[in-house]
């Protein structure tokens, strides 16, 4: 049985979910779990239900590796998941179906290559950023909870507790806790 998951990041991205859903539709899936979930934060409701409901011989189905991992690891994890119920992963777009061993080769160069340029990219981006902080163009993210010292240390002056501070002043526990012990 061919088992479907589709996810975009965002609600926003509908034009695209409907694509995803549309091929695997076409590719014969019989049952698609989908969600619109960012993978990189959050938890995927939906694969793991998909990854749970596939038995031995079936095959899971995504349109694009990117819809269904966030890293190399990720990957990995899945599919040994996946493996280990006997159960095969399609990936649409690159041609591959690790129900055969040169399927399996083929997942792992290309996650392997999709790791490498990931860290190529960040590699540059740390470059880029450590560039603009010498020429002074880069400040990075301005502080928002030293911005409320005073408001944080008068309000524990009056009895408040931290975590009622933090609620009220839209700010971290622990952002409130460090204020508090740099005040003493």
């Amino acid at each position: 049985m061919f088992v479907g998951y589709a996810r975009t990041s965002t609600i926003e991205q509908q034009a695209g979910y409907e694509a995803q859903l549309r091929d695997l539709k076409s590719q014969g899936c019989e049952k698609v779990f989908s969600e619109q979930v960012s993978s990189v934060n959050s938890k995927r409701p939906e694969l793991e239900r998909a990854i749970e409901f596939v038995r031995e011989g079936d095959t899971l189905v995504v349109t694009r590796l990117d819809r269904l991992a966030r890293s190399v690891g990720d990957v990995h994890n899945i599919e040994a998941r996946l493996a280990a119920k006997k159960v095969g992963l399609k990936i649409l777009d690159m041609s591959i179906d690790t129900t055969s061993p040169t399927g399996r080769l083929l997942m792992n160069l290309v996650g392997s290559i999709a790791q490498f340029e990931r860290e190529i990219m960040l590699a540059r981006q740390r470059e880029g950023i450590a560039k603009a902080k010498a020429e002074k163009k880069f400040t990075g993210r301005q502080p928002t909870a030293r911005r409320k010292t005073s408001s944080v240390v008068s309000m524990h002056g009056a009895g408040k507790k931290p975590a009622d501070i933090a609620k009220e002043l839209g700010i971290g526990r622990s952002s409130v806790y460090r204020i508090l012990a740099d005040a003493a």
